[in-house]
């Protein structure tokens, strides 16, 4: 019998996860089938709001093993388990390729729009969530009606994610990401790679879900430690 959205998203509250969305796929989506070769027809998108994962990855083993990528190795530990015990395959927006269309699935599952910073924004979370991976199902669970609020960027006048960046890395032009991460490789980016980006930090929307300042330095290491050479 498969389980209730009810008790998915209870499952992964108490992984310190967060049901972001879930779909039926359509006949022109590009979905993994199941193990046994029946089709997906319920996609369950599984994340992070704020840092709603944070004391539990925190205190696990690939927090303080010292190998690399430690939040998606916990991520595909703890979904893959999910996974296991409700029936349902596993998918991650890493270790590919191939790669699956996450953005492309967030939008399918939740109000979620590009912001002028390239993140998806959501109208009550923000910036500050992130998918983590994906529970696929072989039954057409019932799901709630979906939710088409507008991006809360099409109402906010004044774009101050465009216009605090210290190097002016995100214009209408696009991200210059070189700029960007020349800056928090610096003592005068020593804000921004402890604190978390100061434009995303500077958008209104979903700001007491800021992530802690650990969870932010190590996103922010990440993406520094991704473009060293």
């Amino acid at each position: 019998m498969s389980p209730s959205l009810d008790a998915i998203a209870s499952r992964l509250e108490a992984e310190g996860l967060v049901l972001l969305g879930a779909f039926h796929p359509g006949p022109q989506e590009v979905v993994p089938p199941q193990p046994d070769g029946k089709p997906s027809l319920t996609l369950v998108l599984a994340g992070n709001v704020g840092g709603s994962l944070w004391p539990q990855f925190s205190a696990s083993p690939e927090a303080r093993d010292a190998a690399p990528d430690p939040l998606d190795r916990w991520s595909a530990r703890v979904i893959g388990g999910l996974a296991r015990e409700l029936g349902g395959l596993a998918l991650y927006p890493f270790g590919g390729p191939p790669y699956h269309p996450f953005q492309r699935w967030a939008r399918r599952a939740a109000p979620l729009a590009p912001s002028p910073l390239g993140v998806l924004i959501h109208p009550d979370h923000g910036l500050w969530h992130a998918f983590r991976g994906a529970l696929a199902f072989a039954a057409a669970l019932p799901l709630p009606p979906r939710d088409a609020r507008p991006s809360p960027c099409d109402s906010c006048a004044t774009r101050p994610c465009l216009t605090t960046c210290p190097v002016a890395a995100f214009t209408a032009e696009g991200y210059d990401v070189a700029a960007c991460a020349g800056h928090i490789a610096t003592p005068a980016g020593a804000d921004c790679l402890g604190e978390g980006c100061r434009a995303r930090r500077a958008c209104p929307v979903g700001a007491q879900h800021h992530y802690p300042a650990a969870q932010a330095r190590l996103h922010m290491s990440a993406f520094l430690a991704a473009r060293r050479p």
